[in-house]
């Protein structure tokens, strides 16, 4: 038992290192280009800031912080249902960026290393996190739908923005180019997909939850 609670420890500090880099890194560097280029060093930072991928990140490093900092206490950031719809966002983040993304973006040297850390390394990392070390056996079938406010509130920010300042983070929400028909149909098949990934993963918190049972309590 100690064995594990060392090990799970060391986890969220290295997820929670690997997070906190990699998005204040990229921060820097992209604020850094803009300034660069003539524009202001806040517009860098809030453009950064406008990625589902940077935000889920951030989400990674508050919660493995938390996790870390609290322990088994009871706290918003370190609730079960919390780190599950976490694992959600980001395990979202490889699969889209995986699928979508990948073949469009060949990034080198420093931005290589952040898109692997941002795209793949968290990911893995915190989906494995959650599977191995968060208790299970506790998600409702209701919470899927809950979890969609997130990516709700971030696709209806991303489409005031962008009518605002004509920059949209992703191809397939671009207004400008597909129409507001075919991103709003792209938005809605993404949040569909959501929910039945959420869904998959609250299933698979009750049969991980039933399997860990101690026999000698049931």
């Amino acid at each position: 038992m100690a064995k594990t609670g060392t090990l799970k420890q060391a986890s969220l500090i290295l997820i929670a290192v690997i997070a906190w880099l990699a998005v204040l890194i990229q921060i820097v560097s992209a604020a850094k280009g803009t300034v660069a280029d003539g524009r202001s060093l806040i517009l860098g930072v809030v453009n950064t800031l406008s990625y589902f991928t940077i935000l889920t990140n951030l989400l990674v490093a508050m919660v493995t912080t938390a996790c870390f900092l609290r322990g088994d206490a009871d706290s918003l950031l370190t609730r079960p249902s919390t780190q599950s719809a976490v694992a959600l966002y980001i395990f979202v983040v490889g699969l889209i960026y995986t699928l979508l993304l990948r073949a469009i973006w060949s990034p080198t040297g420093l931005n290589a290393v952040l898109d692997t850390a941002l795209h793949d390394v968290t990911p893995v990392l915190y989906v494995l996190y959650w599977f191995f070390f968060v208790p299970k056996g506790t998600l409702r079938w209701n919470l899927p739908l809950l979890w969609l406010v997130y990516p709700l509130l971030y696709v209806a920010y991303c489409i005031l923005r962008g009518a605002l300042t004509g920059f949209y983070p992703y191809h397939f929400a671009d207004v400008t180019i597909l129409g507001y028909p075919r991103a709003l149909l792209n938005t809605a098949l993404l949040l569909l997909g959501f929910w039945i990934l959420g869904l998959l993963l609250v299933g698979i918190d009750h049969l991980l939850g039933k399997s860990r049972t101690d026999p000698a309590k049931t």
